[in-house]
Parts: C-alpha cells; structure tokens; sequence
C-alpha cells in the first residue's frame, strides 16, 4: 500500500497521490502494466512533480528488441538495477550507439533521438526517468496489472491502441530502422 502522510480519520491511498505530496512506495507497489514481455512499474509520475519527470522501473526476461522510436520532447534515462540490456540510440549525426549496459551502468537517450533496447541476460530490471508525463505511455499502450512480474504471454497492442498511445504520448515508431542486431 502507498504510504503518504495522512490526516487523522483519513485512510492512506493505495495509488500515486496524482499532485506533488510526499509518500513512500514498498517494493513492488506502484502503477503497473504490461507490454509486449515487460512489466513497468510507475513509481514516480508527471502529477507528483509538476510535469517535470517521472520515474519507472521495467523487468522484462530475455526477449526481443522494443521497436525503434523517439519522442521529440521526452529526454529518457536507462539505469540498470540487474542483468543486461542492449540500448542502441542514433544521435543527430546518424552515428549508432549500441552497448549492452550490466548492472550499475546508466544510459541517456536526449529528447528526438531514435532508440531501443533489448533486454540480453535471462532476466534485466532498469530504472528510468522521464520527462514527466512519458511514464503512462506503458499503460496506454498496454494493459494495467495488479500483477507484480512480467506477463508469462507477451501484451501486444492492436495497432489502433498502439497507435492512439503513440500519439497522446508523443512517441513516433520507426519501424523501417534496425539500431540492434
């Protein structure tokens, strides 16, 4: 359950507070939701800070690379918690970054650059910040959990949910780029 500081007589929410007010999470709480082999977790949202960032974590096993894509004006961070994953990002110049990230290391990906990953070792949690209001896309492109793993069935989106996500969101897919082999 999430704790936040409650007035006496009130009961403590069992969500994010949706405006900035301070509130612990224990492990596994949060929004969850599932896409594609990966579980995101909100931790953080846009509503707690103002629009300024939001904070997520992704676990995901062994699987293939998310498809490629860039948000003009959503700057993404990659800070791996356990296991690996591949991040390849093109910079403005058409140059390819591809780097298989381990456990510690930190990956940013500037707002319009192209990118994907994919998680390599049989299990990879990240954390991930946002620029605020990017961390919902998870949920509308895919399906809100209770559960606290990722699904045992891939969450895969028609196009029309994928599509409509992508837009409320800012997220342009580039299905006709490879950034990973």
């Amino acid at each position: 359950m999430t704790a936040e500081f409650v007035r006496p007589g009130e009961k403590p929410r069992d969500d994010l507070p949706g405006r900035p007010a301070p509130f612990v999470l224990a492990a596994g709480e949060g929004e969850r939701a599932h896409l594609f082999d990966q579980l995101f977790t909100v931790l953080l949202s846009g509503d707690e800070t103002e629009g300024q960032f939001g904070v997520f974590t992704m676990e995901a096993p062994r699987g293939r690379a998310i498809p490629v894509h860039a948000h003009d004006d959503v700057h993404e961070i990659f800070y791996v918690l356990d296991g690996q994953v591949r991040v390849g990002i093109e910079d403005t110049d058409g140059a390819i970054l591809d780097r298989v990230l381990t456990t510690g290391d930190f990956g940013y990906v500037p707002a319009g650059l192209k990118h994907s990953f994919r998680v390599e070792s049989l299990r990879a949690r990240t954390l991930g910040v946002s620029t605020g209001g990017f961390e919902r896309f998870f949920a509308a492109a895919g399906e809100r959990t209770e559960a606290t793993a990722p699904p045992g069935a891939p969450v895969i989106p028609s196009p029309e949910q994928l599509g409509d996500a992508a837009r409320r969101f800012r997220n342009e897919f580039h299905h006709d780029v490879r950034l990973i082999d």
